[in-house]
């Protein structure tokens, strides 16, 4: 998936910042506003300040999770303290950009912060079909607004698929981001979202 190659490729203070806002849902300014005093270690939750008109809500987070936000610094009431959230952003498009050239992997480019919201949404509305539990989830007011992240219309994939017959062959597709599926007379098939 693209967005655990993006997280697992970040360093410092990004791959929390980005697994939090796949886990949450929380738009990029609210996951930016996160203080310590919003992380419950006991509960495994944290309170996200709304932005943009939201809901102030508490969400579960998972143990993994829990445990990379508690070994950030606490320099600051903030755990993100970085200069600016428009800076915080500029380089994960450098991060995303080096890395799309790296794995030949133009997609990758494509996906900014609220990409991760996108996929929360969608995701929990795919696993629920409760489009309430969506519009609380994200903080929405209005349950129209929750139609512009939950894509529900069309939840095939459309995938480029590859065979390999060698190592070599094999080694070069998942460099480019293909993900193995199977064997068939000693061919190996790949696939990769278009």
């Amino acid at each position: 998936m693209n967005l655990d190659q993006l997280i697992s490729k970040a360093t410092r203070k990004m791959p929390v910042f980005l697994e939090l806002l796949k886990e949450t849902g929380a738009n990029s300014g609210e996951a930016w506003k996160l203080k310590w005093l919003d992380v419950d270690v006991q509960r495994k939750t944290v309170s996200i300040t709304p932005t943009k008109n939201h809901n102030a809500r508490t969400l579960p987070i998972s143990s993994h999770l829990l445990s990379r936000i508690m070994k950030l610094p606490h320099r600051n009431e903030r755990v993100f303290a970085c200069k600016s959230l428009d800076d915080f952003r500029r380089r994960y498009d450098e991060m995303k950009s080096a890395l799309s050239n790296k794995l030949q992997n133009p997609r990758l480019r494509k996906i900014a912060f609220r990409s991760f919201r996108h996929w929360k949404a969608t995701h929990e509305y795919h696993r629920t079909k409760d489009i309430f539990h969506v519009k609380w989830l994200l903080g929405h007011k209005r349950i129209e607004n929750i139609l512009v992240y939950t894509h529900l219309v069309h939840f095939a994939r459309a995938y480029v698929c590859k065979a390999a017959k060698t190592v070599e062959e094999a080694t070069s597709l998942i460099e480019k981001g293909f993900e193995y599926v199977t064997e068939i007379d000693g061919v190996k098939l790949f696939r990769k979202l278009k």
